[in-house]
């Protein structure tokens, strides 16, 4: 079976298809290591304690920029970890909220994705603390652009 490998932004759907195809969790674990290897390079500038995600064992960054469709505010996040499979799920939360508007940002509930792929039962607390802190972060961008906005 061959699974999407462009180095186009993967879709959330394909993301969550490609995972219904793998038996395997060695499988599941390589294709989100492969997930994280497709993100567009982090730029150096932005590996700032600002970005950093507080609450993971791993160094993870996630910068956000804001930007306007249709009189809403929009974010798009770019992201790095220094852990193979944190990347992965670092790719995965962009690939689910990335060019968003905020208010679906702030209601979205990543933590279902999170258990409806299984990656609860397979990673280790740390990384699925991690995975929550990530989502707390983009969330409370989120809820930051709305309340400027209000």
């Amino acid at each position: 079976m061959q699974l999407e490998t462009t180095s186009r932004p993967t879709h959330i759907e394909d993301i969550i298809e490609n995972f219904s195809l793998l038996d395997e969790w060695d499988d599941r674990y390589r294709y989100v290591i492969e997930l994280g290897r497709q993100l567009p390079a982090f730029p150096e500038a932005l590996r700032s304690d600002a970005n950093k995600v507080q609450g993971c064992a791993s160094q993870v960054w996630l910068a956000t920029t804001v930007g306007h469709r249709n009189g809403q505010p929009v974010l798009t996040f770019l992201g790095d970890s220094d852990a193979h499979i944190v990347r992965g799920l670092v790719a995965i939360l962009i690939a689910l909220l990335s060019g968003r508007s905020a208010s679906e940002i702030a209601s979205e509930d990543p933590l279902a994705l999170f258990a409806r792929l299984g990656l609860g039962e397979h990673l280790t607390p740390q990384r699925s603390n991690g995975f929550r802190s990530m989502v707390t972060r983009m969330r409370a961008d989120a809820t930051a652009v709305l309340v400027d906005a209000a």
